[in-house]
């Protein structure tokens, strides 16, 4: 690929990188330190409107000479993107907790759904008592975070008015101290975030990326918690009608880097960041969710902690024909192995020990070839 390939194109157009031919160990590839992957190469998309220009595959040992002979515009984007990839992480600073919460291996979130109505458990831990009981389980068995939600957000859900969606969920964050554990508050309102941090939430989980709630984005950047941002096409209601995308990993990682600018702008600091494709929010079932499963090393180019939420989601159902998303969890296992193999951080899930068994035995084999010197 040469400048003159590109010498058509407009000052708006977008330049992408994407990490390919993820390895463990060795000494070899583009390296990623919050991840602790290597990628043997890295294709370069540049993309004008909704044209893909150029579609170019270029091996990290050519990566610097290749990025040298592009124009000025999208060398920098490129650049920026490779730089970002390679920046070790701190960890995330947790409001009221001594320690960061590090990536030294990937994290699991235990779904603690405090609704009637949620896709898969919904009504099981409504009440406050069974609630906690289900934390503390999830706790035991090994999770190491906890995710809280009084609002379901599954397609076609309805809203929950903020006061009976906190009334849900505060008493679950107040007895749950004591476990020493963080807890994240999944919840699209304003008021929901600002009294589960002061009640001891550690992370604020939003769907809309900030965007549903006016004063969202004044209460994140004023308690200091980390902030999850997620991909939604649409809202619960209408994100399943339809829904469309001019090439969905490049659509989702543009939303997401518009939103970690409109954070940087309120004063939300790029390391209080935590991403979120939205697997299953306004994708079409099979053909959006796997691409951007696939792709999710691009993301690692925004410099912050990916998550993915998997667990029992319906592209599982379509691919397995398993219609009970209580019995997809052999698929949702799966499914997190191939998420944290591309790179995610934290896996959002329902099955709290069948998937740290799966992924101890996936880092056991990272750690044996980072020990053993082998790609």
């Amino acid at each position: 690929m040469t400048s003159a390939t590109l010498k058509d194109i407009s000052d708006g157009a977008r330049a992408y990188l994407v990490p390919v031919g993820s390895v463990s160990g060795g000494d070899l590839g583009l390296v990623s330190p919050i991840t602790g992957r290597r990628f043997l190469a890295a294709r370069i998309v540049v993309r004008d409107g909704d044209a893909i220009f150029t579609h170019a595959l270029v091996s990290s040992n050519e990566l610097d000479n290749a990025l040298k002979a592009l124009p000025d515009g999208i060398r920098t984007q490129l650049e920026q993107q490779r730089d970002a990839l390679a920046s070790p992480s701190q960890g995330l600073e947790l409001p009221g907790r001594e320690l960061p919460l590090s990536f030294t291996r990937p994290r699991i979130m235990g779904v603690l759904n405090v609704t009637p109505d949620s896709f898969s458990d919904g009504g099981k831990f409504l009440d406050a008592d069974a609630a906690i009981r289900r934390a503390r389980q999830m706790i035991a068995e090994g999770a190491d975070i906890i995710d809280i939600g009084g609002e379901s957000t599954r397609p076609g859900a309805k809203p929950v008015w903020e006061g009976e969606e906190a009334g849900r969920v505060l008493p679950v964050i107040e007895a749950l101290q004591a476990e020493s554990i963080p807890l994240s508050i999944d919840t699209r309102h304003s008021f929901v975030m600002d009294k589960a941090v002061k009640a001891g939430a550690h992370i604020i989980n939003d769907v809309s990326a900030l965007t549903y709630d006016g004063e969202s984005m004044t209460v994140a950047a004023f308690c200091n918690a980390p902030v999850v941002l997620m991909h939604a096409q649409g809202t619960p209601q209408t994100m399943q009608d339809r829904p469309s995308y001019a090439h969905v990993l490049y659509d989702v990682y543009d939303y997401l880097a518009q939103r970690i600018a409109a954070c940087e702008a309120a004063g939300i600091s790029r390391a209080r960041l935590i991403l979120d494709p939205g697997i299953g929010f306004g994708k079409r079932v099979v053909q959006d969710n796997l691409a951007l499963i696939n792709g999710l090393p691009l993301f690692l180019t925004l410099g912050c902690p990916v998550l993915l939420g998997v667990s029992r989601k319906r592209f599982i159902g379509a691919i397995t024909g398993e219609e009970l998303a209580e019995k997809r969890m052999v698929g949702s296992v799966a499914a997190a192995v191939r998420c944290v193999e591309q790179g995610a951080q934290i896996v959002r899930v329902h099955d709290v020990a069948e998937t740290i068994q799966a992924l101890r035995l996936t880092q056991a084999f990272h750690d044996a070839a980072i020990m053993d010197g082998l790609v």
